[in-house]
């Protein structure tokens, strides 16, 4: 927080928004300001509709006196919009600023059909669910998108992503921003783009895990990968390439996607199940395919999976020596019985008893749900970060 006197309104909306301080006394007592200061940088935050008392009563101040009435967050004066993409199918919803899911719509769409493509397929899916939800366009404060590659979180761009042909350095946020124009008539908002494992991660732990202070998800579908989230942050690496688990060598010589020999991902992902059962003459095509396999009980899906759970398994009692996580989350479409019981057969066998002794190893809370989850919280905080919620509060004039 800044030195005292020059606390923010964007701080103070922080102090509300985090459950810290949701008093005016309390605000007083946290920073340090004047009463009267507090009020001054309240009214802005009241003036712009993001802050309002709340309806539970008043509370004792913690600096005596009368009862002060508590603060809340004023989450109906914007709404977000998130999209989640697979290599063939694609989910888009909008959502509250607390999110909660106001509409919501998945779809076939096909990566390797190409960004222009494909974002401007997502602009008019938003802008019919915007209508859906009965919120107007300019209502809209931003975009998350998640994506199955690496991403450069500074410029949005994925980078050599090995399942997402044609979209290497891609502009995607301009691209989904003119979307989005193109598709309601309203001005561009702000895009924010990021790997999908890392904003399932996200919706995840701060959903279900927000006390886990070291928390990891794996996503096995058409490929693998991992998200992390340390302190409630995610940890990208220094250009977005961490958690990338799926391009570890594994010592075989199968061909990844990648163009690389040996990758985990070329013989345990939804896509290899899938190869490995349609060379046995079991119709497969994609981890999806796979997935119901699972779910209806087929064997050779399951006993492949086992196996696939084993070989992600032995990977991971590395991640998990390295990180000593609370919570290791296996997602996707093979995260089911079979996967699991592989994975954990391997992982405790491997790893050292100590990095395992306070691991809760789960499966999926919001299934195919987490990465919009993941993605609306992405862009709410990035926009009601102090020092952005002073931006915004000098460009709406208050």
């Amino acid at each position: 927080m800044s030195a005292r006197g020059q606390v923010s309104a964007g701080e103070l909306l922080q102090l509300v928004r985090s459950g810290r301080a949701v008093t005016r006394g309390a605000l007083q007592q946290a920073t340090g300001l004047s009463r009267a200061t507090v009020g001054q940088r309240l009214d802005r935050l009241f003036r712009a509709g993001w802050l309002r008392e709340g309806a539970g009563g008043p509370v004792g101040s913690p600096l005596g006196g009368r009862p002060s009435i508590t603060l809340e967050f004023d989450d109906s004066h914007a709404v977000v919009l998130a999209a989640d993409l697979e290599t063939r199918h694609a989910r888009a919803a909008v959502l509250s600023l607390t999110g909660e899911i106001l509409a919501e719509h998945s779809g076939t769409l096909v990566v390797e059909d190409g960004p222009d493509a494909v974002l401007g397929d997502l602009g008019h899916w938003f802008g019919e669910l915007l209508e859906k939800a009965g919120h107007r366009a300019e209502e809209v404060c931003g975009i998350g998108l998640a994506v199955p590659g690496p991403v450069d979180t500074a410029s949005g761009r994925v980078v050599q992503p090995p399942i997402m042909p044609g979209w290497d350095g891609y502009d995607i946020r301009g691209r989904l921003a003119r979307a989005f124009t193109e598709a309601t008539g309203a001005p561009p908002v702000p895009v924010l783009v990021d790997n999908d494992a890392n904003l399932m991660a996200y919706g995840e732990q701060r959903t279900g895990f927000p006390d886990c202070s070291a928390f990891v998800l794996v996503k096995v579908s058409t490929g693998i990968g991992a998200g992390v989230v340390v302190d409630g942050s995610l940890f990208r690496g220094i250009d977005g390439g961490a958690g990338d688990i799926g391009h570890i060598r594994v010592g075989t010589e199968a061909l990844c996607r990648c163009g690389s020999y040996g990758c985990l991902a070329a013989v345990a992902s939804g896509g290899a199940v899938a190869r490995r059962l349609a060379e046995d003459g079991v119709p497969a095509a994609s981890g999806s395919d796979v997935r119901d396999l699972l779910a209806a009980g087929h064997p050779a899906a399951s006993a492949l999976a086992r196996e696939a759970g084993r070989q992600v398994g032995d990977v991971l009692a590395t991640v998990v020596t390295l990180l000593n996580p609370g919570v290791l989350m296996i997602a996707g479409d093979l995260a089911g019985t079979a996967f699991l019981t592989g994975v954990r057969e391997l992982l405790y066998q491997r790893a050292l008893p100590r990095s395992t002794a306070h691991l809760h190893v789960v499966t999926s809370r919001l299934w195919e749900r987490a990465g919009l989850v993941g993605a609306g919280a992405l862009v709410v905080e990035h926009l009601y970060a102090p020092e952005r919620v002073e931006e915004r509060l000098m460009a709406l004039g208050v």
